[in-house]
């Protein structure tokens, strides 16, 4: 059967350009894969498929102004039944039988009932949570911790956030003894500095129980886990029924096989305790979370090592960004050791004696104390979903489409256990499109991009297409960088090692991705970011006035020197 698409309600928009096309006759699309980009005087936008198929006809051309119901694709749709467009869903529907199959909920009363339950009060799920009850919906949510939060207030991005920036201050009060001010030894009271710490976290965590209170959300304290499709177990024998809930349980550190029973081997959430500051440490996984915790330690007096089993810190990040921070911390770390496997631990009085198998490793080294951050593991697996008819892999994944339903339609999945990076910002995103879907709107997870950054010294923060994946890709593009040894900010703190670098598309112009590696990476490439998500081209950085001296005006200049316009640094004409 062939269908005809059609461009879909655009609201207030009319008479809009095709700039785009982004698929060809015999080409295959799901639902959800994008047809063609358009563009209005306010943003870029990609018209998704409702059908799956294989594309017959294209029917618009590249500078076409098309309008509300103005066909453009054809498609032979897939054997069975065709697709539902996603307008006409009905999100707030009551579950079927069919739909649920064989589970069914057990027998009596739960002790607790509601419309949406949330199991998890990390980022994604009090969020989730909130935008429900902003939404007038009865919201129950779920935490096993005794506080609200999760991961990442509590044992993750805000303490290590915070730890980092004490060692920040003590990198810069150092550094800056070569331009004539000289500060004493500092000296680290590590339980003070904890306290300090706690004290942050205490703060946030707080303010969550507040708005909780002010939205109506009920919070029940307990480790859920599934009886039947809309029904919940806690672990303090309570119990609720849902009409509808949202998975958002996140993921746990990922340990080594076969360690020693030692509390010198310690994970992130370990690491965040200080408890006592080692003289000697061993980082065993070269990733953010290890490199992050090694700047502490570094920066608070600890002899660092690390240990990657890849040939690369950081795997997956393009090279060139890691130069500017190996060039730093080779100096402070006792050692780098890449392509090179940790192959045992053994504890003993002196300290943990670890073994390793690599070219330029020693046979064995003996540490006060050992991180493991090898990873982390979703925990999908640990809900009995199965239980609700909800799928789940081998990883602790939950497969969900873009509005972030599970197979089972009433049941939704976000943050990490969804797939994806394992990142608070991506969480809170899916979040509110999850909450949305659940109280009736047309809610889509839709981001272009996602940024990443490794709040080490110096920052790496890149978003969007990055070299390694255009080469892979085949993707044309062209690069454009501005080294910060140009920029009078960067010279006037101190920080010449730097770069902005945009990647664009060699046709179009558009930004396609970019990174920075430099103080304030992470705060930086939000504009990078949202260039991406607006279509926006070299002309519209470069030709935003950005305030002077910042370092923000080097993603502008990047801009320039892509398009031949930079003064501030002399760039030969290629012949």
């Amino acid at each position: 059967m062939t269908v005809r698409l059609t461009i879909p309600d655009l609201g207030d928009f009319d008479d809009v350009e095709v700039i785009e096309i982004l698929v060809a006759p015999g080409d295959v699309v799901a639902v959800e894969d994008p047809l063609l980009t358009l563009e209005t005087d306010k943003a870029s936008m990609d018209i998704p498929a409702s059908q799956a198929g294989t594309v017959v006809s294209v029917d618009v051309s590249v500078g076409d102004r098309v309008s509300t119901g103005t066909p453009v694709v054809s498609i032979e749709a897939s054997d069975g039944e065709a697709e539902v467009p996603i307008e006409n869903i009905d999100v707030t529907r009551p579950i079927s039988a069919p739909e649920i199959a064989a589970v069914r909920n057990p027998e009596g009363d739960a002790t607790h009932s509601a419309q949406l339950v949330v199991i998890g009060a990390g980022p994604g799920g009090y969020t989730a949570a909130f935008r429900a009850a902003d939404l007038g919906l009865d919201v129950i949510l779920i935490e096993r911790s005794p506080v609200l939060g999760g991961v990442c207030l509590n044992v993750g991005c805000i303490p290590s956030k915070a730890l980092l920036h004490a060692a920040k201050v003590i990198d810069e009060a150092a550094a800056m003894a070569e331009h004539g001010v000289t500060f004493g030894k500092p000296r680290i009271d590590a339980e003070k500095l904890r306290d300090w710490k706690n004290a942050v976290i205490g703060k946030l965590t707080g303010g969550l129980s507040t708005m909780a209170k002010q939205r109506k959300v009920r919070v029940l304290q307990g480790t859920a886990r599934f009886v039947a499709a809309n029904r919940l177990q806690l672990d303090n024998d309570e119990s609720i029924d849902f009409e509808h809930c949202i998975i958002a349980a996140g993921s746990e550190p990922m340990m080594l096989p076969d360690l020693p029973d030692d509390p010198r081997i310690i994970d992130s959430t370990g690491a965040l305790e200080l408890a006592p500051l080692p003289k000697r440490m061993l980082v065993v996984g070269g990733g953010i979370i290890g490199l992050e915790m090694a700047c502490v330690y570094s920066a608070l007096g600890t002899d660092v090592s690390v240990v990657e089993l890849t040939d690369s810190l950081m795997p997956g990040t393009d090279p060139d960004l890691l130069r500017p921070f190996l060039k730093i911390v080779k100096k402070r770390y006792e050692a780098i050791m890449v392509s090179t496997r940790v192959t045992g631990m053994r504890a003993t009085v002196p300290g943990i004696e670890v073994s390793f198998d690599g070219d330029k490793a020693p046979s064995v080294g003996v540490y006060d104390r050992v991180l493991v951050a090898v990873g982390r593991k979703a925990n999908g697996g640990l809900l009995d979903a199965e239980k609700a008819g909800v799928n789940v892999d081998s990883r602790g994944i939950i497969a969900v489409d873009k509005q972030m339903r599970t197979n089972m339609p009433h049941i939704f999945a976000i943050g990490d256990l969804a797939g994806g990076p394992m990142l608070a910002h991506k969480a809170t995103h899916e979040a509110k499109v999850a909450a949305e879907v659940v109280a009736g709107e047309k809610s889509f997870f839709d981001a272009r991009t996602i940024p990443s950054v490794a709040y080490t010294d110096p920052e790496i923060a890149w978003v969007g297409l990055t070299e390694l994946e255009a080469k892979a890709q085949g993707i044309d593009y062209k690069k454009a960088q501005f080294p910060w040894a140009a920029s009078g900010r960067a010279l006037s703190l101190g920080r010449s090692e730097g770069f902005t670098k945009l990647l664009f598309d060699t046709a179009t112009k558009r930004v396609l991705g970019g990174a920075i590696v430099g103080p304030s990476a992470g705060d930086l490439i939000a504009e990078i970011g949202l260039a991406v998500e607006m279509g926006a081209d070299a002309a519209d950085l470069s030709l935003t006035i950005h305030p002077h001296p910042t370092l923000s005006e080097t993603v502008a200049f990047a801009a320039e020197a892509f398009e031949g316009t930079l003064t501030d640094l002399y760039i030969p004409k290629k012949r």
